[in-house]
């Protein structure tokens, strides 16, 4: 996911500041099930830290143990980890080490292409057997023209490419956002929660009572706006809104700025009677709405696990997000059959 990437890059420039060396390690490929799926990937520094984990936690010290190769030689490897055998895993994991270096040029091209919110690409080359195989390695494709190696100074045309070996394309989509309206006290516990999944948060207060980002641990920006200027903030289809003003004329007014907008999910907090109310008065202020609108507005937001305090709201509205970008009906795996992983 593109959050867990994000937090590598951010590790490896500080790792690279005090000189420390950095191993990326990323599944390939997969024969069977395993806890998580080819596409995930995690950095191993050489003083031992480990950022993101590419399985619930059996993989992760054999890949330590196996970058130390990477450490010593500068080359890239493949190694496969055999989960038929042991708690916990079901099948082979085909998991590509290499050393990761990405120049500064990568650095602020993937750092403008995350504020941009564009979608990027990854592409890496691999062998399903061991051992050290030239021509193996990744490379992130920016701007959809743009190729860098993970280990080059400079960006790499399409000519390299290796045609014997296999390879693991995967399109990366913007990091998920979550726009808050609202800023009273729950809204805090969800920008926490929220931020805590990898989501980037956007809260957005009353223009006449500005809060500050520390006001909000976890928050990307903190803005202070009139809900007529919501138009100022970037939306995409990978982002998700939920209104929790608390105050009845300003959900009223947020909702009506937001009509025109296609946020993957809109959620209204409070009780379905008030937002019965909100609605037949948004009806009125805007007889033309389109019902498509009214009928994507969660309300109220969250699904029923019983929440009651702040942080349980939180998870909940979380949970629904997740299920609805998803397209997941909620219910408890001991009712699914087959796979719990998609």
């Amino acid at each position: 996911m593109t959050h867990e990437l994000k937090a590598i890059f951010e590790a490896y420039v500080n790792a690279r500041k005090e000189g420390i060396k950095a191993v990326l390690a990323s599944v390939v490929a997969l024969d069977g099930s395993s806890y998580r799926k080819p596409g995930v990937r995690m950095l191993i520094l050489d003083n031992g830290m480990m950022i993101g984990a590419v399985s619930g936690g059996c993989v992760e010290k054999d890949i330590l143990r196996q970058s130390q190769e990477v450490f010593e030689t500068g080359l890239a490897k493949m190694m496969t980890y055999d989960g038929r055998y042991r708690l916990g895993c079901e099948g082979i994991l085909y998991i590509l080490l290499e050393p990761f270096q990405p120049s500064s040029l990568l650095i602020d091209s993937f750092i403008n292409c995350l504020e941009n919110r564009d979608s990027f690409d990854i592409i890496s080359r691999y062998e399903k057997s061991e051992g050290k195989i030239l021509g193996i390695g990744s490379t992130i494709r920016l701007n959809k023209e743009q190729l860098f190696s993970i280990t080059e100074t400079s960006p790499l045309n399409n000519n390299g490419q290796h045609h014997t070996l296999a390879t693991f394309s995967e399109s990366m989509s913007p990091c998920f956002q979550l726009i808050i309206i609202g800023a009273e006290h729950d809204a805090v516990q969800l920008c926490l929660f929220s931020s805590s999944v990898g989501w980037d948060v956007i809260v957005v207060s009353a223009a006449d009572d500005p809060r500050q980002i520390t006001d909000f641990p976890g928050a990307k920006n903190v803005y202070a706006l009139n809900p007529e200027d919501l138009n100022s903030i970037s939306f995409d289809n990978q982002t998700a809104v939920i209104v929790m003003t608390h105050n009845y004329a300003h959900d009223l007014k947020s909702l009506l700025a937001l009509k025109d907008k296609e946020p993957s999910y809109l959620g209204l907090l409070g009780p379905a009677k008030r937002k019965e109310k909100i609605l037949s008065q948004l009806i009125e202020h805007c007889p033309e709405v389109d019902t498509e609108y009214l009928d994507s507005i969660h309300g109220p937001a969250g699904i029923n696990i019983g929440s009651e305090t702040p942080q349980e709201i939180a998870v909940s509205i979380v949970a629904e997000v997740l299920s609805v970008i998803r397209n997941e009906a909620p219910m408890k795996l001991t009712l699914k059959l087959g796979p719990i992983h998609s």
